[in-house]
């Protein structure tokens, strides 16, 4: 097998722990401060109703049986041996510290999950909270997963994000003063936003050397503002060319330290409107092998470091 031109976060899970580790997503019914902290409006212009993300989860269960329902899928298709607990929907740290203490623990308790990965918003990271995700940085494999989507304010006003760059800036240093490890996510083919204010977040987040890196394709789902504007034919979507090419010129960019946690997604099936393309997920992750062969490319080739080094 060809080795990846990239740092491959389930590569790093493999080597850390000797086998098969897989996420298993939780939806412990928390809100969101964009939709339940008292600003007006809906949330975010792309979020559905159930969460942005959310696929394949048994909802209206207890953590434990989330869990060991998906241990049981992944078991089986992937032949996992370890889980990490991936507190996914909605802002995972939207609560107080003893109900969230609490949710997290009965994730741990659950036999053969290894670590815990939170799920947020930068805007969702009081003081008492980063001390609480600090406890679980020093016992178990913890990743604190920060939505950002886009340097650019303009485009977080665009998507009614109900923060700007400054806030996820501050949140990220607050979080580092802790140690926690940071997978930062990020939407490409947001409107309005051209290959070089793309390549900009990418620069950024390698100025800050983020731990990881979630790269999403914008999906148009079903019930979203978003949707209503797509269909009102306001909303240009990448064709999956233009997208593996955009992916390949963000990670050329990146630290090679960097954990590539995933390039693409698939979405859910029953509410996506656009693009279509995005249901053939391993069409479009092997694309993303294929540009980088053609190119001769691979992760941190065009990366600057902090003295202007490209190393």
């Amino acid at each position: 097998m060809r080795t990846k031109a990239f740092n491959l976060y389930s590569s790093y899970l493999k080597k850390q722990f000797g086998g098969r580790v897989h996420k298993v997503s939780i939806d412990a019914g928390f809100g969101c401060p964009n939709r339940h902290g008292g600003r007006d409006g809906n949330g975010c212009i792309f979020c559905d109703p159930s969460g942005s993300g959310a696929v394949g989860i048994e909802r209206n269960t207890t953590i434990a049986s989330q869990i060991e329902y998906s241990k049981e899928v992944m078991s089986r298709k992937y032949r996992a041996k370890w889980f990490i607990a991936y507190f996914q929907p909605f802002s995972n740290t939207f609560a107080p510290v003893e109900t969230l203490r609490d949710y997290y623990d009965q994730a741990l308790a659950i036999d053969d999950v290894i670590g815990l990965a939170v799920g947020t918003r930068p805007d969702c990271l009081p003081e008492p909270v980063l001390d609480l995700l600090g406890e679980y940085h020093q016992k178990t494999d913890f990743w604190l997963e920060l939505g950002l989507q886009s340097i650019h304010d303009k485009t977080l006003d665009y998507l009614q994000r109900g923060h700007d760059y400054a806030c996820f800036l501050d949140a990220y240093q607050r979080a580092k003063q802790r140690n926690l490890r940071i997978c930062a996510h990020v939407i490409l083919g947001l409107p309005g936003e051209s290959r070089e204010d793309i390549l900009a977040t990418a620069a950024e987040l390698a100025r800050l050397n983020v731990d990881g890196i979630k790269l999403h394709l914008l999906h148009v789902l079903k019930g979203t503002v978003l949707g209503d504007l797509y269909e009102q034919g306001k909303v240009p979507i990448l064709e999956m060319d233009e997208y593996v090419e955009l992916v390949v010129d963000f990670i050329e960019l990146l630290p090679p330290s960097t954990l590539i946690h995933r390039l693409t997604g698939d979405g859910p099936r029953d509410i996506l409107l656009a693009p279509q393309w995005s249901m053939n997920k391993w069409e479009v992750l092997n694309a993303i092998d294929a540009e980088l062969e053609r190119r001769g490319s691979k992760q941190g080739d065009k990366y600057v470091n902090s003295e202007g080094i490209i190393e």
